[in-house]
């Protein structure tokens, strides 16, 4: 792993590991915020309709995940997921649009951002192969590995029935020939037969 990764990865996740354990220690406020909208989608996707262990549970997904990216464990995976939780937070807990006294709605405006910030951050985690080939680029290469060892085996196939077909034509030739010579043999050999 490059120094930049050792560094930028805990500096990502801290704030993740902290708003998860927030979240986990304090889910009041954020409860209430979520209440609605939880509301709306927890029995279409058969959750419990208690905000707040639904707000505990994102929280504490949220720390385990930022966790795990900080260390280096899972790292796709974990940011991955880091991406997802974020924005049903910054959605919930920024609402600057709603907001009617502007000194608010100029700090939710920053924080808002922060974390379109902290989406942006995860995203790029996300996608991150830390130099190596991706998944993607993986199954290209695998299908294009088979698709030239096919063709090499084909010709592989041709050069032996090639080679096959040469053989029979040659044995059955060297055949006709021992053939033809074992019979001028024999009416040589016979006494009384005509050359």
């Amino acid at each position: 792993m490059s120094i930049v990764r050792r560094i930028a990865r805990p500096l990502l996740a801290a704030s993740f590991v902290a708003a998860g354990l927030d979240a986990v220690l304090h889910p009041t406020a954020r409860a209430q915020a979520a209440r609605p909208l939880i509301e709306r989608v927890a029995p279409r996707l058969g959750l419990p309709e208690d905000p707040e262990l639904i707000v505990r549970a994102v929280g504490a997904t949220t720390a385990v995940a930022g966790t795990l990216f900080a260390a280096g464990r899972l790292p796709r995976l974990s940011s991955l997921v880091l991406a997802l939780a974020v924005v049903p937070a910054t959605y919930l807990e920024y609402p600057f649009w709603q907001e009617k006294d502007p000194v608010l709605k100029r700090s939710q405006r920053v924080l808002f951002s922060k974390n379109l910030g902290l989406l942006g951050g995860s995203l790029l985690a996300a996608v991150d192969t830390q130099g190596r080939p991706g998944l993607a680029w993986r199954g290209r290469r695998a299908a294009k590995d088979a698709k030239r060892s096919a063709k090499q085996a084909r010709r592989a196939a041709e050069r032996a029935a090639h080679d096959t077909r040469t053989s029979v034509t040659h044995a059955r030739d060297t055949a006709r020939l021992e053939v033809r010579d074992v019979r001028d043999a024999v009416r040589s050999a016979t006494p009384g037969r005509p050359h």
